[in-house]
């Protein structure tokens, strides 16, 4: 199965929508797909019968995807990066970008190149994804950051 989990803030992603409906017209996913979507309109991909989709997932829905999973196409959001990591996923980033009005910024795409050199691929094109799913990364082996989350550190340097 591939699990694709696109975060839930309030902005839409539909470049992922297209690509992988791409991916499924052209059969280069047959398998099962489960869709975490947050809101965004996945219509057009609940025409292919071995896609399941849901806003949200309770997290330890969502552990027991990612740990299930063949492979897990996300959004380049540092918590999520982060628990895949620390999970050993085999996962590839799909950062959100400004210019499609995706996010406010380009941190998930600066976020997504930071990270790549220690192993976490990442891509901006279709053909990038689609290569990316027919030769997946091996699982990722080690946690990516042995620092708290910025949350923490943050609460910890001004206490409220």
């Amino acid at each position: 199965m591939i699990f694709v989990t696109l975060g839930t803030i309030p902005f839409r992603f539909d470049r992922a929508i297209a690509w992988l409906d791409s991916l499924l017209v052209q059969k280069v996913i047959q398998e099962p797909m489960l869709l975490q979507h947050g809101v965004t309109n996945v219509s057009t991909l609940l025409r292919h019968p071995q896609v399941t989709a849901t806003p949200l997932l309770e997290l330890q829905q969502f552990l027991e995807h990612v740990d299930s999973s063949r492979l897990i196409i996300a959004h380049a959001g540092q918590g999520t990066t982060r628990m895949l990591a620390a999970r050993s996923a085999r996962f590839i980033l799909l950062p959100r970008l400004q210019r499609y009005g995706e996010h406010i910024d380009d941190h998930q795409l600066w976020f997504s190149q930071g990270i790549d050199a220690l192993g976490v691929p990442y891509c901006i094109s279709l053909a990038e994804l689609e290569q990316l799913i027919q030769n997946p990364p091996p699982p990722f082996p080690h946690k990516l950051f042995d620092g708290p989350k910025l949350a923490d550190h943050l609460l910890q340097k001004y206490p409220v």
